[in-house]
């Protein structure tokens, strides 16, 4: 179940979400990852978003499939983007990933100081133990937080 670095227990965990991971929260309202969006809102994380994938993020909203208009795709980004602290990633992860297109959300997590990646990415999840954050699925991520107790 991931790797067992410590994540700490005092301070809000400063946690990079996966496009993918934040998108089922927002779009899947009833889906398995829509308890996300609460955990960020009222503040036991800090989420964090870099220039590159807030607009990846952006590019993924706006695909036909999701066929949401301007206008949601904007309520969508207010879901999320508030609550996130914006990092500048000027340097980079020195772990590289397989998947160069998983690459920007190795650096944010570096640059960020993340305590924890979550993605359900398995060319991101093959890094676990393997970085100075922990890397693990959404729900490897419940658990931990759950764990925690109820201020987590």
């Amino acid at each position: 179940m991931g790797t067992s670095k410590t994540v700490r227990a005092t301070a809000k965990a400063r946690v990079v979400f996966d496009t993918n991971v934040v998108l089922s929260a927002l779009l899947f309202t009833s889906g398995r990852l829509s308890w996300l969006v609460g955990h960020w809102e009222t503040g036991p994380c800090v989420p964090l978003v870099s220039r590159a994938t807030g607009t990846e993020l952006t590019r993924v909203l706006a695909y036909p499939k999701f066929r949401l208009s301007a206008e949601e795709q904007l309520e969508a980004l207010s879901g999320y983007i508030p609550f996130c602290e914006v990092i500048d990633t000027a340097g980079s992860c020195p772990v590289l990933c397989r998947d160069a297109k998983d690459q920007p959300l190795l650096d944010l997590a570096q640059s960020g100081k993340a305590d924890i990646l979550v993605t359900g990415d398995a060319d991101l999840l093959a890094l676990a133990g393997k970085t100075a954050f922990v890397v693990e699925t959404p729900e490897e991520y419940r658990l931990r937080i759950s764990s925690l107790g109820p201020d987590s």
